[in-house]
């Protein structure tokens, strides 16, 4: 019997995973959809390890244009800076803050991380998803996870369902675990790195929250 979302630990699947591609000498290709440098950093720092990682930016969700480049402009900086295993390159999705207006028309009073939550992490892992298949990545994943605020089982639902959709496989993460948040922070400050004090949307600026 299948274990259900809520009681599986993805950072243990991980691991076994990316035990399983050391001991077969493998080093495959994985597209990852980032929100923030800060979020990304540890993320990258462990990805980097098994994997040839593609950082993809794309984030209709941010609220201003001058945010967006501020924050699109600290990623580019962390991979530059980043002393990677394996080099770490990064690929700019279109800035589409329209879409992210229209996804939301109606959920306006929804609280975060609820179903306006859900729709803003599925449309920007279904571009994620379509750009991986579309470059024939192995493996697509999102920095997410890695925020106490979200829910790993929700994102690996929506990864899962996306990965049917597309056929590209879906790297199942919590990159919360093993302390990865508290080492994000860590990152964040040896880099200097713009932390900000909400998600990225004109909700999130309203309810505080990241």
């Amino acid at each position: 019997m299948a274990i259900p979302f809520e009681n599986r630990n993805f950072q243990k699947e991980l691991d076994a995973l990316t035990g399983r591609l050391q001991a077969e000498e493998k080093v495959p290709t994985l597209l990852l959809h980032a929100c923030c440098a800060p979020c990304s950093s540890y993320c990258i720092e462990y990805l980097s390890e098994y994997f040839h990682v593609t950082v993809f930016y794309y984030n209709p969700n941010i609220t201003s244009s001058a945010e967006y480049q501020k924050r699109v402009s600290e990623e580019k900086r962390f991979i530059r800076e980043f002393p990677a295993k394996y080099p770490v390159s990064l690929i700019e999705g279109a800035y589409e803050p329209q879409r992210f207006e229209e996804m939301s028309e109606g959920l306006e009073e929804e609280p975060e991380g609820g179903a306006r939550c859900v729709k803003c992490y599925r449309l920007r892992l279904e571009e994620t998803a379509r750009f991986a298949k579309s470059r024939g990545f192995d493996y697509f994943t999102t920095t997410l996870s890695i925020s106490p605020l979200k829910k790993s089982p929700v994102l690996n639902a929506i990864g899962q369902a996306l990965e049917k959709q597309y056929g590209v496989s879906y790297l199942y993460s919590d990159f919360k675990k093993k302390n990865g948040y508290r080492r994000s922070v860590e990152l964040s400050r040896e880099y200097g790195l713009y932390r900000q004090n909400y998600c990225g949307c004109r909700f999130s600026v309203r309810d505080g929250k990241n």
